[in-house]
C-alpha cells in the first residue's frame, strides 16, 4: 500500500506541477487568441445575460426540457465553489506565498475562454436519448474522435469522472464538513457523516429537479453569508487591505520582498501553486461543468458560453479573494502551530476568522464549509450521474445514488491521504481527453462564435 501511495503521489507531481499547468493555461491562451479575447470583449454582455435572467418564477428544471440558463450556471457554480475556496486558497498561499493569488487570477482569466469553449460545445452536441435531454463532454468527444476510438475515449472519460467526482471527490468534500463541525460544535464527525449521507441521498433521489432546486437556494445563500462574514473582517482590519494587495502583486514576481521570505517561497513556487490551485478551484478545462451548461435552454450555444464564463469569474475573481483578504488582513499567514509547523488549510482560514469573531469564527467557517461542500457534493453527483446514465443507463441511478451517499458518510469520518491523492489523480486524468477534444473542435467553436457575432441564425450542422 505504501508503494502504491508513493506511486500516486509521484504521478500527481508530474500531472499537477508541470503537465496540466502548461496544458490548461496553454489551451486557455489558445482560445483567448482564437476568440479575440472573448472574455474581455463580451464581459459586459456575459454579466447582463447571466444576471438579467434571474427570476423567482422560472420554469422548473426537468430531464426532458433541461433548465434555464441561470439554473445551469447555479448548478455549475455549486460544484465550483467547494472547500477549495476556503481551504485550497489557504494552502496555496502557505506553499506559494501571497503572490500565488495573482497567478490564480491569471488562470481564471485564461480559464474563462476555456470554459466558454466547453459550454459552447456542450450546447452544440447535446442530444435527446430516450426522450431525455442529455449532453456533456462524452458527446463532443465522440464528435471530435470518430469511430471505435471515440467510443473508447468517451467511455474512459465517463469512468474517470464518476470515480473522481462522484466517489472520491465527494468523499474529500464531506471530510472537510466533518472536521469543521467537530471543531465548532464538538459533534463527532461520524454522526455528521450519517446525517450528511442521509440528507444527500434524499436530494439525489429527487432527480435533476430537486438538485437544481437545492442549488437555486443554497448557492445564493452561502455566497451572501460568506461575503458578509468576510467583509466584517475586512472592515475591522481595513488598514491592512492596501498592504494585502501589495503583498499579492509584489509577491507574484518577488516573493522574498513580502511574506514569501518567511515562508521560503520562490517565484517558481508562487506560479506553480497559484495556477494549479486556481485551475482546481474553477475547474475550467476539466470537463465537469459542461454537463450543466449542456442542459440550458438557449437559442444559440454561444449564449451559454458567455454565461459559463461568469461562473469562473464569480468563483475565482469575486468570492475567492474574500478568503484571501480575510487571511492577509488578519495577519495569520505564516503563523505556526504547537508543533512549529505552518498553519495551513481550513485551520488557517478558521484562525483568520477567529481573530475577529473569537470562537464564533469557527462556527462561521463550519457553516460556510457545510454549505460550500454540500453544494459541491450536489453538483459533482449530478456530473457523475450524466456519465452513469451514458455508460449503464437509468437502471443504475439508484445504485449510484446509494453508493455516493455511502462515500459521503465515510468521508466525514476518515482522513486518508491516499484517498485525497487518488482524487487528484483521477481529476488530472479526466482533463486529458477533454482538452484533446476541445483542441480538435476548436474550429467549430470559432465558426459558431463568428456566425453568432455576425448575427447569422444558428446552424446545428456546423462541424
Amino acid at each position: 500500500m505504501e508503494w502504491f501511495s508513493a506511486l500516486v503521489v509521484s504521478i500527481n507531481k508530474v500531472l499537477w506541477n508541470v503537465f496540466l499547468i502548461v496544458v490548461l493555461c496553454g489551451v486557455g491562451l489558445y482560445f483567448t487568441i482564437r476568440t479575440r479575447g472573448i472574455q474581455f470583449r463580451r464581459f459586459k454582455q456575459s454579466f447582463r445575460m447571466t444576471f438579467g435572467s434571474i427570476t423567482l418564477r422560472g420554469k422548473d428544471a426537468s430531464e426532458k426540457e433541461g433548465m434555464t440558463s441561470f439554473q445551469s450556471l447555479l448548478t455549475s457554480i455549486s460544484a465550483q465553489i467547494g472547500t477549495g475556496n476556503l481551504a485550497g486558497v489557504a494552502t496555496a498561499m502557505v506553499s506559494g506565498g501571497p503572490g500565488s493569488v495573482f497567478w490564480m487570477w491569471v488562470s481564471a482569466i485564461l480559464g474563462m475562454a476555456t470554459i466558454y469553449a466547453e459550454a459552447t460545445l456542450a450546447q452544440r452536441y447535446k442530444t435527446v436519448v430516450n426522450g431525455e435531454l442529455v449532453g456533456g463532454p462524452v458527446y463532443y468527444i465522440r464528435a471530435a474522435i470518430k469511430g471505435p476510438a471515440g467510443k473508447v475515449v468517451a467511455a474512459t472519460f465517463s469512468a474517470l469522472i464518476i470515480i473522481a467526482l462522484g466517489f472520491m471527490g465527494n468523499m474529500v468534500q464531506a471530510n472537510s464538513v466533518g472536521g469543521a463541525m467537530e471543531a465548532a460544535f464538538g459533534v463527532r464527525s461520524e454522526y455528521v457523516g450519517v446525517a450528511l449521507a442521509i440528507l444527500s441521498l434524499l436530494v439525489f433521489l429527487g432527480g435533476v429537479k430537486r438538485i437544481v432546486a437545492v442549488a437555486e437556494k443554497v448557492v445564493p445563500f452561502m455566497a451572501v453569508f460568506f461575503t458578509l462574514s468576510s467583509l466584517i473582517i475586512m472592515v475591522v482590519n481595513f488598514r491592512s487591505i492596501i498592504p494585502a494587495f501589495y503583498d499579492i502583486f509584489v509577491g507574484a514576481f518577488n516573493p522574498q520582498a513580502v511574506l514569501g521570505g518567511v515562508l521560503g517561497v520562490s517565484v517558481q513556487k508562487s506560479i506553480r501553486f497559484g495556477i494549479a490551485r486556481g485551475l482546481f478551484t474553477h475547474e475550467a478545462g476539466m470537463g465537469s461543468t459542461p454537463h450543466a451548461h449542456a442542459l440550458a435552454r438557449v437559442k444559440n450555444p454561444c449564449e451559454q458560453g458567455l454565461v459559463a464564463m461568469m461562473g469562473v469569474f464569480v468563483d475565482t475573481i469575486v468570492l475567492l479573494p474574500l478568503t484571501v483578504l480575510a487571511i492577509l488582513t488578519s495577519g495569520v499567514l505564516g503563523s505556526r502551530d504547537v508543533k512549529g509547523e505552518f498553519v495551513t488549510g481550513i485551520e488557517l482560514t478558521q484562525s483568520a476568522f477567529a481573530q475577529v469573531f473569537g470562537h464564533f469564527g469557527y462556527v462561521v467557517i463550519a457553516i460556510c464549509v457545510f454549505f460550500f461542500a454540500f453544494a459541491t457534493i450536489m453538483g459533482w453527483y449530478f456530473f457523475g450521474l450524466a456519465n452513469v446514465k451514458y455508460l449503464f443507463g437509468k437502471k443504475a441511478i439508484p445504485f449510484y445514488a446509494v453508493m455516493v451517499s455511502i462515500f459521503v458518510g465515510v468521508g466525514c469520518a476518515l482522513k486518508v491521504d491516499l484517498v485525497w491523492n487518488l482524487a487528484d489523480l483521477f481529476n488530472g486524468l479526466m482533463v486529458i481527453p477533454n482538452i484533446l477534444s476541445l483542441l480538435l473542435l476548436g474550429g467549430v467553436v470559432i465558426k459558431l462564435t463568428k456566425d453568432w457575432e455576425a448575427g447569422k441564425p444558428y446552424d446545428s450542422e456546423i462541424k
